[in-house]
């Protein structure tokens, strides 16, 4: 195998999901570090680093983004793709997490099964266990929402499902997009925990059959519906993808603005969002000597606890503003986001999108 290094990045959280519930913890909470490598041979990029014995999904792990309406309109547009692929069909959701998309499917009408070690729910038509051909789980659509990208061997995995469904039906696969990664320079959604980084044209490399493929959230989302019959070893160019050699501008500006601006290197600052951009966004800013005091999260399985590595405090959006004065610099982690979060703090602070990396 001839891999080409792209990015290295020391030290994150294993899990970036994983909020802990005093400040030692968080701070002594395991850490990995990002090796970024491109295999020439089939042209896919991943983690040369990552170990998957670190990886630990519970009920602790929290990533159920569904409280926002915003994410719950991009959820609507994922079930109309699969409304195009699944209707009167058989489905299964592996990696359906707290089991919302799951739910939303199970009430439009479709025979459904989920699978997921996470779930903390009592519905029998979950599966609280890792997909494993031996589940004997067999459906027309197999749905695979954020879950290749934590697979150490994404192809192989792929098999095993095939071959669990007997060579047959079709699987949805939505993932972060690379392309979109590397065109905003999106060094805040580069993640231990995340140990593949696909692009559009891997899955055309990947699958003979390609139904649909496309991008959702703003761009951020990669999806493809592609036939498990036509699954194959992808094979590329042997030519490394152009890497930005500004990838970590954004950091570099974010920090040199709280520094100089207008005095307020002890000011107070919050990140909006305490999940994976907002995590990473904060650790990136401590370690270039910007202080963040708090994360902000509508979540209430995160209030009150504290961020891996930085240990900085989860705090509700009413709480926020009680303790942030007007005014304050609130970096947003995904501007997906803004117009909601202003609407919560009542439009009372200073915005700032963790996405602007203009120089």
């Amino acid at each position: 195998m001839s891999q080409f290094e792209l990015l290295v990045v020391p030290g994150l959280p294993v899990l970036q999901n994983k909020t802990y519930p005093t400040p030692p913890l968080a701070l002594s909470c395991p850490v990995g570090d990002v090796v970024l490598v491109q295999d020439l041979d089939s042209g896919l990029v991943f983690n040369s680093a990552f170990d998957p014995e670190a990886m630990t999904y519970d009920e602790e792990y929290q990533n159920e983004q569904a409280l926002s309406p915003v994410f719950r309109r991009h959820l609507d547009d994922v079930a109309a793709v699969v409304e195009r692929h699944g209707r009167g069909r058989t489905l299964v959701e592996v990696g359906c997490g707290k089991g919302f998309f799951f739910q939303h499917l199970k009430a439009l009408g479709y025979d459904i099964t989920g699978v997921d070690p996470a779930y903390e729910g009592d519905d029998t038509g979950i599966i609280k266990a890792r997909f494993e051909p031996g589940l004997g789980i067999a459906a027309d659509l197999v749905i695979l929402r954020h879950v290749l990208e934590h697979i150490a061997d994404p192809v192989e995995f792929l098999h095993g499902m095939a071959r669990a469904n007997r060579g047959k039906g079709r699987v949805y696969i939505e993932v972060p997009c690379f392309d979109w990664i590397l065109r905003h320079r999106a060094w805040y959604d580069v993640y231990y925990e995340h140990v593949n980084y696909f692009r559009q044209a891997d899955f055309r490399n990947m699958f003979g059959t390609v139904h649909e493929t496309g991008h959702l959230f703003g761009g951020q989302y990669l999806y493809v519906v592609a036939d498990l019959a036509g699954l194959q070893r992808p094979r590329a160019d042997g030519k490394p993808l152009d890497f930005p050699p500004d990838f970590f501008r954004g950091i570099e500006r974010h920090a040199t603005s709280a520094k100089t601006t207008g005095g307020r290197s002890a000011a107070t600052r919050a990140v909006w969002g305490a999940a994976s951009k907002g995590v990473v966004f904060a650790l990136h800013m401590q370690r270039a000597g910007v202080r963040i005091d708090y994360a902000v999260d509508i979540n209430p399985a995160k209030q009150g606890r504290f961020l891996p590595v930085t240990g900085i405090e989860v705090i509700a959006p009413d709480q926020a503003l009680e303790r942030l004065a007007p005014g304050t610099d609130v970096y947003v982690s995904n501007p997906n986001y803004l117009a909601e979060i202003a609407v919560q703090s009542q439009g009372r602070f200073t915005y700032l999108g963790v996405d602007d990396n203009e120089l």
